[in-house]
């Protein structure tokens, strides 16, 4: 079966590279450059990468012209700051040999700078597993600046060896995702003409927080930990705070 390495970039050229060297075992790499102003494209174009190159506002679009682009049966798709292991790499290659379509979820090894944080991950901060690995036509990516959601069809599968992802660089770098998502969730929100939901945002503090903290063991991550719980509760009432914001700036203007 013949496989397909996509990745969608933005402004990525001191992680394109890295990410590019662990695709050599695909049978293709196809890079879909938006906006970009770095050397992201000449990167792709040095590892031997079909560009596809373009301006897309939303998320789902600029990934649906990704999978378009794929010539082959099976996609893998992953992002700039994320890494294959050749281990994960001879598992991708043999589980393609089997099944006729569907999907494979790869589990995520979560890093916050060098740390490999096993525990707390969930909500909008960074996935337990994702549906990286799809026969062409099995994911469809929906509207959405962010997290827009995803529809799967056909049986589903798991990979045993998890994806190396370089998700933060500090806890910085956690606070200004923080912000840009929430910034983008509201905007979002606010084209859809919905009002701020501040009862159901303040409920969910609580069942967020606990869910990182306790459901999934973010105590044993020590300050990570925490700032993924506290981060996890706060992300619903800040898009909300956001779009009230937004709202009442467009009520008055």
């Amino acid at each position: 079966m013949k496989l397909s390495a996509l990745v969608v970039a933005r402004n990525e050229e001191a992680r394109l590279g890295p990410c590019l060297e662990r695709l050599a075992f695909a049978d293709e790499i196809v890079v879909v450059i938006d906006r970009t102003t770095d050397r992201s494209a000449e990167i792709a174009h040095r590892h031997g990468a079909r560009l596809i190159e373009g301006a897309w506002e939303f998320e789902g679009p600029r990934r649906s012209a990704g999978i378009a682009a794929c010539g082959g049966h099976w996609i893998l798709e992953i992002d700039a700051d994320e890494r294959v292991s050749p281990p994960l790499a001879a598992e991708i290659r043999k589980a393609i040999d089997g099944p006729e379509g569907g999907y494979f979820l790869l589990p995520m090894a979560n890093h916050i700078g060098a740390r490999l944080v096993r525990f707390g991950w969930g909500a909008y901060n960074g996935p337990g597993a994702k549906p990286a690995l799809f026969r062409k036509g099995a994911k469809i990516w929906g509207r959405g600046r962010v997290h827009p959601k995803i529809t799967l069809t056909g049986p589903r599968h798991w990979l045993n060896e998890p994806l190396d992802h370089y998700i933060d660089r500090d806890l910085a770098d956690m606070i200004a995702r923080l912000n840009r998502y929430t910034d983008l969730a509201a905007l979002d929100a606010a084209e859809q003409g919905r009002r701020p939901k501040f009862v159901a945002a303040f409920r969910r503090i609580f069942s967020r927080g606990w869910k990182s903290y306790v459901s999934r063991r973010g105590y044993r991550e020590g300050a990570y930990g925490i700032a993924l719980a506290l981060f996890a509760a706060l992300y619903p009432l800040l898009t909300e705070l956001k779009l009230a914001t937004r709202i009442e700036r467009q009520e008055t203007s």
